[in-house]
């Protein structure tokens, strides 16, 4: 929730107060864009245990980065999220969380990706309503080949992601110019 009004927030200074954000945000990413990209991929790469969507991200990040570097460091993030929650979850007894929370749903994959790995993956990841993170831990508790993890994730997400941010920026831009 507080990400939602944070969200928020910045939607309405972006808006409303294009000169104060504009100023003072971009002087601050300018200085320091080395700097500003690495804290996008931290957030991003920590992201899946956090459980926070990385569509927030995207959005924060659509106000301060040119879409093609937004997507690079995004998607890499998600990789090393994903293969993150892969190797740890259970490590961390996340494992009892989603195994709680999401009991149906992972019973149901784990029988499907016996059958079609790669392609549930690709699908899974792509779904923008599907949390990534679950398909990334019932890989691990299955063992599924990382490579073939990291290649799924990738097609999935990158679909999304590109659409997310390239029409981002696309729908921002012209309603942007409304105001």
């Amino acid at each position: 929730m507080l990400w939602l009004l944070f969200l928020g927030c910045m939607l309405y200074v972006y808006f409303f107060h294009a000169e104060l954000f504009q100023s003072q945000l971009e002087q601050t990413v300018h200085a320091s864009m080395g700097l500003a990209y690495a804290f996008l991929f931290f957030f991003g790469a920590i992201r899946g245990f956090t459980l926070i969507p990385v569509t927030y991200l995207i959005i924060i990040g659509l106000l301060f980065f040119p879409p093609l570097p937004l997507f690079i460091i995004t998607l890499a993030g998600i990789i090393v999220s994903s293969v993150s929650v892969y190797y740890f979850f259970e490590f961390l007894h996340i494992d009892k969380l989603f195994a709680k929370r999401y009991s149906r749903q992972i019973m149901r994959v784990r029988s499907a990706l016996e059958k079609n790995e790669l392609p549930i993956i690709i699908a899974w990841s792509a779904f923008p309503f599907l949390p990534t993170d679950v398909i990334c831990y019932i890989c691990g508790a299955l063992e599924v080949d990382v490579r073939k993890l990291i290649v799924g994730i990738f097609i999935g997400e990158g679909v999304v992601c590109g659409i997310y941010i390239f029409f981002g920026r696309y729908v921002l831009q012209h309603i942007g110019a409304l105001f």
